[in-house]
């Protein structure tokens, strides 16, 4: 009998060895493919950070789709802008950033749920906050995507659904996670309504794995930060190389299989130490220290040897506010990518 429990754990490891040596034969496999020519760059817009700069959002709309010439585009619906009380909806300004980049034949991610693109990430309304109630809320922003899928589902200009941003990642503030169960439950609601837009999935490129994400996505996003700031640290740079993202996306889609991947937010702005872009609290000179146009084409060079061939930048709002300051430095180095 002993003899036969060490004959099996031999077996067992010899299977568990040769397991190992496969998966690493199949993700360095994977990892070899040459990196592919970027084919696509974009630009996340958020329609409320130009006030916060003291400009107007519609002219650094304009600016970004015809002196840059982008012609992709991912725009947030935020929940808490856009019902600021129990079915009174305001969608303005999405209709006409909509409207325009039609006219200049863009395509268009459109995001929406709680947890979307800048701080404080769960973007809820008030009214929805003091309920204090968790089913409420999922209740309300499921009728929210559903309204706002309804609208936009057959604009000409939609490209693609993004359902939540890092909806894994516990980041923000008052932004407690629901979880898998319920991020289910709001991808089959868009998919329902609108079964002719892909659908994406994020997670953080640095602190996720992407499995959970990549696997209920029809195409899946990553994030991609260089250098952050976090408070008791300060300013830190990921000490990772770009083959980092390229053997993760490989082991990602052994668990979750192949799909279409891009870069949804790729950080060529300064992270520091703020929040809201109080900027009275962060010297244009700092700023400029940490990220300027030497840092942009370093981003975009570092970007481009990660595997992936289609890129959303984060920060064009900033890029055209420095431009105003005198520094069209960043935003003239943009243009090469668009025009």
């Amino acid at each position: 009998m002993e003899r036969f429990k060490k004959f099996v754990r031999l077996v067992l490891k010899i299977f568990l060895i040769f397991f190992v040596l496969a998966l690493l034969i199949v993700v360095w496999g994977l990892y070899k493919i040459p990196v592919r020519e970027p084919k696509l760059f974009g630009v996340t817009f958020v329609s409320w950070i130009p006030e916060r700069f003291g400009m107007d959002g519609r002219e650094v709309f304009s600016a970004v789709l015809d002196e840059l010439q982008a012609r992709n585009l991912r725009l947030p619906v935020f929940w808490d802008r856009s019902e600021v009380a129990d079915d009174e909806y305001n969608f303005e300004e999405i209709d006409w950033e909509l409207r325009e980049a039609e006219k200049r034949n863009a395509k268009v991610i459109l995001a929406v749920g709680r947890k979307l693109p800048r701080w404080p990430e769960c973007h809820v309304p008030q009214w929805v906050k003091e309920k204090k109630d968790a089913d409420f809320e999922k209740k309300k922003l499921l009728e929210f995507i559903e309204v706002v899928i309804k609208r936009y589902r057959d604009f000409p200009a939609l490209y693609a659904w993004q359902i939540e941003n890092e909806p894994f990642l516990p980041f923000g503030n008052d932004c407690p996670l629901y979880g898998g169960d319920f991020l289910d439950a709001e991808l089959a609601e868009a998919r329902r309504l609108d079964s002719r837009h892909p659908v994406i999935v994020t997670d953080s490129g640095e602190l996720s794995l992407w499995a959970r994400a990549a696997r209920r996505a029809d195409i899946f996003g990553t994030t991609l930060y260089r250098t952050v700031w976090r408070k008791n640290v300060g300013y830190y740079t990921y000490p990772l190389p770009p083959e980092f993202f390229r053997i993760k996306r490989a082991l990602s889609e052994i668990f979750s299989g192949p799909r279409q991947s891009l870069v949804i937010e790729l950080q060529t702005e300064p992270w520091g130490p703020y929040e809201n872009y109080e900027f009275d609290r962060f010297a244009l000179d700092e700023q400029l220290a940490v990220f300027n146009e030497k840092t942009f084409r370093e981003s975009i060079e570092y970007a481009e040897k990660t595997g992936f061939d289609e890129f959303y930048l984060w920060g064009v709002e900033w890029w055209y506010w420095v431009k105003k300051q005198g520094h069209p430095e960043i935003w003239d180095e943009a243009k090469k990518l668009f025009l």
